[in-house]
Order: C-alpha cells, then sequence, then structure tokens
C-alpha cells in the first residue's frame, strides 16, 4: 500500500465507483491476482472469483440488473493491520427487470497492497437477495 493511500480510502473509491456504476473502475481498484469472496452467495452464483478480469466479468452486467440509488450507512473499522479494513454498509436500490425494492447491508472486509485491493470478502444475506431477484438471473 502507498503511504498516502489507506485501505479506507480504495474502499471508499470502490465505492465511489459502485453507486457511479462504474465496473471498470471498481475492477481497476484490484489487483490483477485480486481474490473476492461471497461466503453466503446463493448457489447459483459464484462464491470465489480470481483475478481483475474474472470479478470485472462478474459485475460488468450488475447495473443493468440492479439500480442503486443510494449508499445510505457506511461504517468503517480500522484493524491491526493497516492494510485491512472492515466495513458495515447498506444500499438502497430496486431490480430493473422487475421492480421490486433492493435494500441490502453488507459487511465487507477488504486487504490492500499497493493501493490496489488484494482480498475482497462481502457478507450479504442471500434470501434478501433472492426475494429481490425474484425471476431474474443475475450473472
Amino acid at each position: 500500500m502507498s503511504d498516502n493511500v489507506t485501505a479506507a480510502d480504495v474502499f471508499k473509491h470502490s465505492l465511489e465507483a459502485f453507486l457511479g456504476k462504474d465496473m471498470r473502475a471498481w475492477a481497476d481498484l484490484c489487483a490483477e491476482d485480486v481474490l473476492v469472496e461471497f461466503p453466503f452467495s446463493p448457489d447459483t452464483l459464484p462464491s470465489r472469483l480470481e483475478g481483475r478480469q474474472a470479478i470485472f466479468e462478474y459485475l460488468q452486467y450488475y447495473p443493468t440488473i440492479i439500480d442503486i440509488h443510494e449508499i445510505d450507512s457506511l461504517t468503517l473499522y480500522t484493524t491491526d493491520r493497516p492494510a485491512t479494513v472492515v466495513a458495515e454498509w447498506s444500499v438502497k436500490g430496486h431490480v430493473i427487470p422487475n421492480g421490486n425494492k433492493y435494500d441490502m447491508t453488507y459487511a465487507t472486509f477488504v486487504t490492500v497492497r499497493d493501493g490496489q485491493i488484494t482480498n475482497y470478502r462481502e457478507y450479504w444475506n442471500p434470501l434478501a437477495f433472492g426475494q429481490a431477484l425474484e425471476g431474474v438471473s443475475f450473472g
């Protein structure tokens, strides 16, 4: 990690890209060998993605399926490892194809090296995700 960029800074930039629906910019914040994990992902979606290109391919159509209107809460926790930050955050939006409300809360663990995300592990509610996306294919 560079001396001027903290893990929290990089995570905040990822939220800006996410809210701006710029999945390329989000992926570009990741190291080439990034590991992204969604431990509670439904069986129909990957729970582990390796590499910047893999995460971009997974996320590239996200903005055509889920429209995030706002990030309505964000709490960041530093850890005893300066390169790692833990975030609790939530979003409000809707699922574009079916019009369902999409309100989700996340717990995310992010590790950064040289200003890029090397490990991103995110927990979210797969039941709420499934209800929101009812009848809509994601991924």
